[in-house]
């Protein structure tokens, strides 16, 4: 355990944060999926920007890497481009 209260507020701090991390890359990879598995073009152009704006976010917190959040920004474009 800690001695020092800035390193037991760190602790606290870190934790906090992680959590906030977790939940927010969990939501958009939730979104990623949700994205992937439409049928509807339509619908899917429609939730494009909403999953990109949510990749950059993630990508500016540094919650994942930047090349991370292109490529699959990219690859979402592809897919929802290619459907019928």
């Amino acid at each position: 355990m800690a001695n020092h209260k800035s390193s037991i507020k760190r602790i606290r701090q870190i934790e906090k944060r992680r959590l906030h991390n977790k939940f927010y890359a969990k939501v958009t990879r939730n979104a990623v999926r949700k994205l992937r598995a439409m049928s509807d073009k339509a619908e899917a152009v429609a939730f494009l920007p909403k999953v990109s704006s949510m990749l950059d976010k993630l990508a500016k917190r540094n919650i994942i890497h930047t090349n991370k959040a292109s490529n699959l920004k990219s690859k979402l474009s592809l897919h929802v481009n290619k459907m019928a």
